[in-house]
């Protein structure tokens, strides 16, 4: 079996948004499609500056930016997608 794919997920996760629940559905889906497990880690905007990004963005394979705003932190959600382009992550806007 393959290793675990880590997908972060830049955003404020709400259990009463369809759109939150969806995300987490499609990657899992996604992943046994393709017979890759798939850890799906929400960060929280908040937690997301330029001088921590490397620190808390960095043990992820892939990143995406969540459906839903508006974001706790804007900052945090647009240092999400600066470290994701800057550093040729594989990324994901919705």
């Amino acid at each position: 079996m393959k290793n675990a794919l880590r997908v972060g997920i830049v955003g404020d996760y709400n259990s009463a948004s369809r759109y939150h629940v969806a995300t987490d559905s499609a990657l899992q889906h996604a992943g046994a499609a393709l017979a890759v497990p798939v850890d799906v880690i929400w960060v929280p905007t908040p937690a997301v500056d330029e001088a921590n990004a490397e620190k808390v963005l960095g043990q992820f394979d892939a990143l995406w930016c969540a459906p839903g705003s508006p974001y706790e932190s804007m900052e945090g959600a647009l240092a999400g997608v600066r470290y994701a382009r800057e550093r040729g992550r594989p990324f994901v806007g919705t």
